[in-house]
């Protein structure tokens, strides 16, 4: 149960974020009907419950979709964890490049820099940098929700931990068992938010 929750989690994390930077770009577009079709995406999506997507993504989709395309529940499960994590992580994206003062792009136009240069050498570093506590919060919020799985009928760790107290011979333990996933929740995320604790001292260190 615990690898298949790590497995959830990195590849949401692994397909999410860079699709979360083209979500970001589109929404900030200087063409309007891109921009306004990309945020109508992305508001639409955060407003349904994770829940609802995976459900639509395991369940309905195999019966709109051609049949080379349907793959493996558990494949389409994550591209809708990763779609919803993306919209998500768009926004937060969104705010760290509305947080850089206009006058940085506008000189690196001036300088002749091209628009993905300023992008990726300008833009994105900064916006990360401004974006990286709410983007550890993010992710501490994915992994948690990995646990959402259980309903559409995977095993992930909470669902094991309840398998497992479920067999006759370990009923009684019931309460240690709850405990030790709580544990094991505790571990990872907190092992997280002492990485966002580090790399932001990192960050400061570095700015001055």
């Amino acid at each position: 149960g615990l690898s298949l929750t790590i497995f959830i989690f990195a590849s949401t994390t692994l397909l999410g974020m860079p699709l979360a930077i083209v979500f970001a770009l589109l929404r900030r577009s200087e063409l309007p009907w891109i921009a306004r079709t990309m945020g109508l995406i992305i508001d639409t999506i955060r407003s349904l419950p994770l829940l609802s997507i995976m459900f639509t993504f395991a369940i309905v989709l195999p019966f709109v979709l051609p049949g080379w395309m349907i793959g493996d529940k558990l494949y389409r499960v994550i591209v809708g964890y990763a779609l919803f994590f993306a919209c998500y992580q768009a926004e937060i994206i969104r705010g760290g490049m509305q947080a850089l003062p206009a006058g940085q792009e506008e000189a690196a136009k001036a300088l002749g820099m091209g628009y993905w240069h300023r992008i990726g050498y300008i833009v994105l570093p900064q916006a990360f940098r401004n974006a990286l506590p709410p983007t550890i919060n993010q992710l501490v919020i994915t992994f948690k929700e990995t646990s959402l799985v259980v309903i559409i009928g995977f095993f992930e760790i909470l669902a094991s931990g309840n398998a497992a107290f479920g067999n006759a011979e370990w009923n009684f333990a019931h309460i240690e068992v709850y405990c030790f996933v709580g544990f094991l929740y505790f571990i990872f995320v907190f092992a997280l938010s002492r990485y966002g604790a580090y790399l932001e001292r990192r960050m400061a260190v570095a700015e001055r």
